[in-house]
């Protein structure tokens, strides 16, 4: 059982309440769920070992980079936690609409 008193008093509050003060718990928890989905598609699309599979692989890579530096720059020029999680939504998001318009039913 995790010593519930090693927690901040922001981050009881937070998880207790339902408060998004400081860090945001559901988008960040909503952010897991949605990646994985995104996890899952370019698993599917790399398994074909193809040249598409090639070009997602590096587009997957610039992606990520380029997003660690607008997220350090947004942090930078004083974005909150909640707004550099939804900003990486909606990349999660961009990436599931483009791989799954490529999905075969």
């Amino acid at each position: 059982m995790p010593d519930h008193h090693s927690f901040s008093a922001l981050d009881r509050h937070a998880v207790l309440g339902g408060s998004d003060n400081g860090f945001p718990w559901y988008a960040g928890a909503m952010l897991a769920v949605e990646a994985s989905e995104v996890v899952r598609l370019r698993c599917e699309k790399l398994s074909h070992g193809d040249e598409a599979a090639g070009q997602e692989a590096a587009l997957m890579v610039s992606e990520k980079i380029a997003a660690a530096f607008e997220a350090a720059a947004s942090l930078l020029a004083g974005a909150t936690p909640a707004a550099i999680v939804q900003r990486y939504r909606e990349h999660v998001a961009a990436n599931a609409r483009r791989l799954s318009a490529n999905e075969t039913p």
